[in-house]
This record gives structure tokens, sequence and C-alpha cells, in this order.
């Protein structure tokens, strides 16, 4: 059954709002090196290892709408695109690889939650 593996926290100031979580949650961040050198993204540790709850990330705010999305691990894109609309769902990014990473699309539900979806693929360029 898919789960909820990862959360992406937009911001205004990156900088400024990693030290807000750092200092608040203790949570870690780590500049996340983007192959296509495009991106701006910290990865955020939120607890240990053996401690249930997921780890998330940040990046820029693309718009004043943006909103945190959850992240929900599936076995294949292609097909939960095909469940998602379907389902009343609409696609708001097609399948994009993230390079050594997998595969990721985001949608909005049927009551307009934005949330992603994807595959992990360490192949995916």
């Amino acid at each position: 059954m898919p789960r909820v593996v990862h959360f992406d926290l937009p911001a205004e100031d990156p900088e400024k709002l990693k030290g807000f979580y750092e200092q608040v949650f203790g949570w870690k961040f780590e500049k996340w090196d983007d192959p296509s050198g495009q991106m701006e993204y910290w990865l955020i540790t939120t607890g240990e290892e053996n401690e249930p709850g997921i780890n998330g990330g940040m990046g820029k705010r693309k718009d004043a709408n943006e909103q945190i999305a959850n992240t929900i691990g599936v076995p294949n894109v292609d097909e939960y695109i095909k469940k998602v609309e379907e389902n009343g769902g609409e696609i708001l990014m097609q399948k994009m690889a993230i390079p050594g990473i997998g595969w990721i699309s985001s949608f909005k539900d049927p009551q307009g939650n934005k949330h992603m979806i994807m595959q992990d693929d360490k192949e995916a360029k």
C-alpha cells in the first residue's frame, strides 16, 4: 500500500526558514546537490531513522498559493497517474525524472489538495 514518504515545504526565504525549524525542532538541513544545477533545495531530517516519522525537503516558493505537499511513494508513476485521473484527480505535472533518484508527478485530489507521487529509480534520467 503506498504511503507518505516525504514532504515538501515551500519557503519565501529558505535560509531564514531553515533557521526557524532548526531552532524550534532541531531539524537538520543539508543542501541538495542537484545534478542539473536548476533546483535550489534542502533535504530535511526530522528525526532518527529508528523513530516513526518522515523526512522532507524545502525549496523556494514558486507562487503565493503554494502549500506543503506530501509525496506518496508508488511502485509505478505511470499506473498511479492513470488511477488519479480515473478517480477524479487532476495531474498538475506530468512524469518527470529526478536524475539518480526516480520519477515524480504532482496532482490535485478531487477537493483541491496537492500531492506528489514518486517512484524510486536510480537509473532515472
